[in-house]
Protein backbone atom coordinates (compact mmCIF):
# COMPACT_ATOMS: atom_id res chain seq x y z
CA UNK A 1 0.00 0.00 0.00
CA UNK A 2 1.31 3.43 -0.98
CA UNK A 3 0.00 6.79 0.23
CA UNK A 4 0.98 10.07 -1.40
CA UNK A 5 -0.12 13.65 -0.71
CA UNK A 6 -0.59 16.30 -3.36
CA UNK A 7 -1.24 20.01 -2.85
CA UNK A 8 -4.07 21.13 -5.14
CA UNK A 9 -4.83 24.75 -6.00
CA UNK A 10 -8.28 26.14 -6.82
CA UNK A 11 -10.65 23.95 -4.82
CA UNK A 12 -13.28 26.03 -3.00
CA UNK A 13 -16.35 23.86 -2.35
CA UNK A 14 -17.85 20.41 -2.03
CA UNK A 15 -18.27 20.12 -5.79
CA UNK A 16 -14.52 20.67 -6.16
CA UNK A 17 -13.85 17.86 -3.70
CA UNK A 18 -16.22 15.53 -5.58
CA UNK A 19 -14.67 16.32 -8.97
CA UNK A 20 -11.11 15.71 -7.76
CA UNK A 21 -12.11 12.57 -5.85
CA UNK A 22 -13.88 11.14 -8.91
CA UNK A 23 -11.08 11.87 -11.40
CA UNK A 24 -8.20 10.73 -9.17
CA UNK A 25 -10.22 7.73 -7.99
CA UNK A 26 -10.59 6.56 -11.58
CA UNK A 27 -6.82 6.03 -11.95
CA UNK A 28 -6.02 2.33 -12.13
CA UNK A 29 -4.69 1.07 -8.79
CA UNK A 30 -6.12 3.87 -6.63
CA UNK A 31 -7.85 2.44 -3.56
CA UNK A 32 -8.81 5.63 -1.68
CA UNK A 33 -8.83 9.41 -2.16
CA UNK A 34 -9.22 11.87 0.72
CA UNK A 35 -9.50 15.61 0.05
CA UNK A 36 -8.97 18.24 2.76
CA UNK A 37 -10.63 21.33 1.32
CA UNK A 38 -9.20 23.69 3.96
CA UNK A 39 -5.56 22.78 3.28
CA UNK A 40 -5.90 21.76 -0.36
CA UNK A 41 -4.24 18.43 0.40
CA UNK A 42 -5.31 15.39 -1.59
CA UNK A 43 -4.20 12.08 -0.06
CA UNK A 44 -4.15 9.20 -2.51
CA UNK A 45 -3.80 5.57 -1.43
CA UNK A 46 -2.95 2.91 -3.97
CA UNK A 47 -1.91 -0.70 -4.21
CA UNK A 48 1.41 0.32 -5.79
CA UNK A 49 3.22 3.61 -6.43
CA UNK A 50 1.37 5.78 -8.96
CA UNK A 51 2.74 7.78 -11.84
CA UNK A 52 2.72 11.38 -10.57
CA UNK A 53 1.87 12.60 -14.08
CA UNK A 54 -1.30 10.47 -14.08
CA UNK A 55 -2.40 12.11 -10.82
CA UNK A 56 -1.55 15.60 -12.15
CA UNK A 57 -3.49 14.86 -15.35
CA UNK A 58 -6.53 13.64 -13.38
CA UNK A 59 -6.52 16.76 -11.18
CA UNK A 60 -6.17 18.88 -14.32
CA UNK A 61 -9.10 17.04 -15.92
CA UNK A 62 -11.18 17.95 -12.84
CA UNK A 63 -10.27 21.60 -13.44
CA UNK A 64 -7.64 22.15 -10.77
CA UNK A 65 -3.87 22.20 -10.51
CA UNK A 66 -1.33 20.23 -8.48
CA UNK A 67 1.23 22.66 -7.08
CA UNK A 68 4.67 21.78 -5.77
CA UNK A 69 4.82 22.36 -2.04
Amino acid sequence: MTTTEYKVKGMTCGHCVSAVTEEVGSIEGVTDVKVDLASGLVTVSSAAPLDAKAVRDAVDEAGYEVVDS
